[in-house]
Order: C-alpha cells, then structure tokens, then sequence
C-alpha cells in the first residue's frame, strides 16, 4: 500500500467510525455490525430502530459535521476480552465479534474520545482531518452474509482527502449511474429478471441476439486456435461430484435433486464432465493437446444478497475451456491462450489487461510438494512472458494456481474476466493418462481457462463499457430508416428491404409517429446509424446518415454505407464510425 492508499484507507475508516457514532446519537438503540473502508469509500452496517433511506442523509451529515469540527483526536489500545465484554454489553454484534476471535489474536480498540470501536486500527489523527465525504446509499445486508441471520441496514458513503479528488470521483459515479446495465438492460429491451426464476436472466430478443453473437464470435476465435466443441449433461450423480471434490470445496453453491432414490447435482461448472469425455477413449502422445469446449448452461446457488444484474447470477454459461496437455506442453499452452485473450480483448476496445498470479488457498486438495511445484511453473511463464503480473496469495482454486486477469473499462473500473488455472490432481481422481513415447502410461496435465468468463457477466460488462451504445457489428439493429413525411415511404421500404437482404440488421419506421419523435426513438435505443430519407434524398439517389451521437453525413451512396457495414469489426465507437464513413464518402 503506498502513502496515498494509506491515507485513504485511514481518512475512510475513520469517516466509517464518525458516520456510526452520528447514526447512534440520532437514533438511539441503535446497535452496530461492522464498518470498513472499501477501494472508494466506507459503509458501516447498523440495527436501527428506524428504517433509514437516503431522506435520512442530510441529518446524519449534518451529525457528522459536528463530530468532525470538535477536533477529537484517534487512539488505539489493546484491550483484554473481559473488559471489552463490559464496554460492549449492549451491542450484541460486537460481542459475537469478540467471541468469535481466535484465543491468540490481539483485540484492540480506537476511539475519538468518547466514542469507541473494536477495530484493528489504521485512522487519521484526529476528526478534523476528514476534508470531505458523502453518503451514497443504503441496502440491506445480512449480519456476516449469512441469510439465516439478520438483515441489517448497510450504509455506504465515500470519502477522500480533498474536495476536488471527491468531485472526479462522484462525477465519475454519475456516470456509472447513467451507465448501470441493469437500467440499460431494461431500456434497451435486453434482458429481465422474474420472480419465479430469482437471479436468473430472460433475455429478450435484442439481448439473445448479442449474447448468440458472443458465442459465434468466440466458435470462430476456437476454429482458429485448435479447441473442439462439446456438449456435455447439466445433471450428474452426486458421486461425481464426491470424486471431484466439488462435494467437499463447493457444496454450498451447488444446487441438488434426486432421481429415483440417486442423489444429483447440477453442474456448477465444466471440469468434470470433460474429464469423462477425455477418458472415455485411449489417447496418444500424438493426439495431444487436447482442446474442449462448452457453452453449456450452469447453475450456482449464488445467495440472493450477493445477486447484481448480469454480474453475479445464479445461472449462466461459460466460454469454458480446458485443455489436456503434457508436462513440455504447458507453457506454450498457457502463452497460446494469453495470446488468445489479448486478441479477443483488443476486439472489445479492453487494451490494457492486468495479470494476477493467484497462489494456493486455505482451502485445497492436494501436497504442497505439488502446488510448490505448479506454482513456480506459472511464475515462470509469467516471468518469461515478459508480462508484469502481481501475486495474490490464497486465491489460488482449490485444485491449482491460476492466473487471473482483469480489464479496465471505459471508466476505468477493473473488472476481473480470464483465468487460467493448472491442474495436477484431477488426473490421478478421473484416471486421465495417455500413451507415452515409451508406449508406457502416464497422467496428462490439465488446463482450466475462460476468457469471457461468464457470458452473462461479460454482456453486463460491455453494456457498462459501451453506455449501451454498442460497436456497429454488435448492435441488435445497427441501422433505422426514417422518413422526413409519408412521400418516403416506399423509398424507405425499398432501403430496409435491400440491407436486409444482404444480412444487416435493423427496420423503416414507417409509423405514423413524427419525424422528431422517431429520431428521438432510434436515438433512445442507441441505434449506430439513422438513415435519413426526405425528397431531397429520393431525387439524388444518395443518404443522409445522422450518427448517435448528433453527427449528420450527407449524400452517403447506398453502396457506400454498404461497403461500411461490410468492413466494420474493427469499428468500436462512434467517431472510428464517423471517420470511417467519411473515409468510403471521399
């Protein structure tokens, strides 16, 4: 953490800690959960006898303020569990909170003044060092995430160490706001979520378009690259899944039936059933590697306080991969496939990933003499890659390492999307070996990988990225013809007819709507490129194209936009389209 983090760190919690005193001073019986910072702000959970909305901010603010003023400076001391089981009698979260501290760890408490919290430390000087904060919202949240416990009242707030880093920042919310896919989603008639089916998506026809065109996209990336697709069952016997280890380190997001007295599980990802496939055929040396793949549907319990759109749903699918190599093969697979990804990435307009070397778990299968041996395996590879890369220890899976990456978005959020994990253990479980040179036995290695991640995730993703305005080649209806007044009607007709024919997407407005009242339509649904029809348009035989984002081009030929619509994979925003267009137009 370097000096700026820090600072935050501590101008947050401190903020976390003044919020919490505020909220009891106005509502007394107020009990307390926890309060952290966070990457951009702070929130603090509470138990409050009233149910606070945003209505209740300005109020609390304004409690804040005050607390602020008074100059109180920040101590901490080490404290035993008796006395602090005196100072929090009334607070039960607090008392669980002591209970539930390992015997050897040191409790300690930071104060300003008379108001006092367990907490590990990391605060400003004093009170008046908080130069600026806000609150931003309130939801609920279930005490230590658990949806057997009690839902309490989370309020998030954000707080910086001066009024202009706070303004970028909440400039930068509002945009992010405007941006939310879940709005978008809506909007847009993407997508939609029911209560019958709870985290599970209902894409509507704009939004199973995209989502079919990410998967050929990615059927076509797999022809070029080697990988064969398969489809493989959503239900296995539980058995399966003792073997796996799914059992044992995932149980608890995996959803279960029976059938006929056999207890089943419904996958919650690929791996296993592609071992089954690998296995159910003697290979050779020669046939490797071998290259999987699957679209097919998963499903995990994913609890519903955790659930956001398209980001965190309880059924989706992967462009799950994995790969059945030998030891030598290994690092030119894992370099093939970061290859692979960067020139997907590059596609979406995401050009500069980070790489993370995720190491072992708390929770894992296997020696350590192997996970010794698979981890100095990827730090080699990232090492001699050239790719600069930082270590995340204990978010390893808990069958390998892996390498995870994360893309910057168009507002410079991070989005964590690939992973490749190695595997040395699944192998010795499912029997998987081939013929050696020597004609003897011996255990393929496994690589797990996934470069949109879930697909579901990744369309949420790019709605947020592109404000919904998608590229040309991505857009449900890349085109809308609009006549100026009912004389243009059949030219308009002609034009829809004769792109449709040719394999574009889109529609006439013939409506009996307004001119303005259809350009405003088109623009609402972000549609790429407005083609523009009045008598001006029908006696030149041309076009008038108005872009989404105000841009008109003029006496466009027909055969021009054509060739555009043709050549436009490259083109990912709408002033690569304007050049474009003006390019073909010269």
């Amino acid at each position: 953490m370097d000096d700026l983090e820090k600072l935050r760190f501590n101008i947050r919690h401190s903020t976390a800690h003044i919020m919490a005193e505020a909220v009891m001073n106005l509502f007394p019986g107020t009990k307390l959960g926890i309060g952290p910072p966070t990457s951009d702000g702070f929130y603090y959970d509470f138990d409050c006898p009233k149910q606070l909305s945003k209505d209740d901010f300005k109020s609390i603010e304004s409690e804040m303020k005050k607390i602020i003023k008074s100059k109180r400076k920040f101590s901490g001391s080490v404290i035993s569990r008796d006395e602090a089981t005196k100072k929090f009698s009334e607070q039960e979260y607090k008392l669980e909170i002591i209970k539930h501290l390992p015997e050897d760890e040191e409790l300690t408490i930071w104060s300003h003044e008379s108001w006092e919290d367990i907490c590990r430390g990391g605060h400003v000087e004093k009170t008046s060092n908080i130069k600026a904060f806000k609150l931003l919202d309130v939801a609920g949240a279930y005490w230590r995430g658990d949806e057997k416990n009690k839902m309490l009242q989370r309020v998030y707030g954000t707080a910086w160490e001066s009024k202009e880093e706070q303004k970028k920042y909440l400039n930068k919310l509002e945009l992010a706001s405007k941006r939310d896919h879940r709005k978008l989603g809506s909007s847009l008639e993407l997508f939609y979520f029911d209560e019958f089916s709870p985290s599970m998506p209902f894409f509507l026809p704009k939004g199973t378009f995209i989502m079919n065109k990410l998967t050929n996209y990615m059927r076509e990336k797999y022809n070029k690259y080697g990988y064969q697709e398969v489809i493989t069952p959503q239900i296995f016997s539980s058995k399966l899944w003792d073997l796996s280890g799914h059992s044992s380190h995932f149980k608890e997001n995996m959803f279960f039936t029976e059938n006929e007295d056999n207890k089943m599980g419904i996958k919650p990802m690929n791996c296993p059933s592609h071992y089954l496939l690998f296995r159910s055929k003697l290979h050779s040396y020669k046939d490797l590697p071998v290259r999987f793949a699957d679209f097919g549907r998963l499903h995990r319990n994913e609890r519903s306080g955790v659930s956001h759109g398209l980001t965190r749903v309880k059924s989706f699918s992967q462009d799950d991969s994995h790969i059945f190599c030998t030891k030598d093969q290994i690092e030119s697979e894992i370099l093939k496939f970061l290859d692979f990804l960067k020139e997907v990435y590059t596609d979406f307009g995401f050009n500069h990933p980070t790489f993370y070397l995720s190491l072992r778990p708390e929770n894992r299968t296997g020696n350590d003499d192997i996970w010794d041996y698979s981890e100095s395996i990827m730090k080699s590879i990232l090492e001699n890659s050239g790719m600069d890369f930082s270590i995340q220890d204990g978010e390893g899976a808990f069958y390998g390492p892996k390498i995870d990456i994360t893309v910057p978005d168009a507002l410079d959020r991070e989005w964590q999307l690939g992973t490749v994990q190695l595997d040395f253990f699944a192998s010795d479980k499912f029997g998987l070996n081939y013929i050696n040179k020597n004609g003897d036995k011996e255990n393929v290695v496994l690589i797990h990988r996934a470069i949109f991640g879930s697909l579901e995730r990744f369309f949420g993703i790019l709605i947020e990225h592109f404000g919904g305005s998608f590229p040309l080649w991505l857009s449900p209806d890349q085109f809308a013809v609009i006549p100026i007044s009912e004389n243009q009607f059949n030219q308009c007709k002609h034009i829809e007819e004769d792109l449709l024919s040719l394999g574009f997407r889109g529609k006439a407005d013939l409506s009996n709507d307004r001119f303005n009242n259809k350009i405003r339509k088109a623009q609402e649904m972000k549609t790429p490129l407005m083609i523009i029809i009045g008598d001006k348009e029908v006696e030149n035989n041309s076009l008038t194209i108005r872009l989404r984002n105000g841009k008109n081009m003029n006496d466009i030929k027909i055969e021009d936009l054509i060739k555009l619509l043709r050549e436009n994979f490259k083109i990912n925003d709408d002033n690569e389209l304007k050049n474009a267009l003006e390019e073909i137009n010269k």
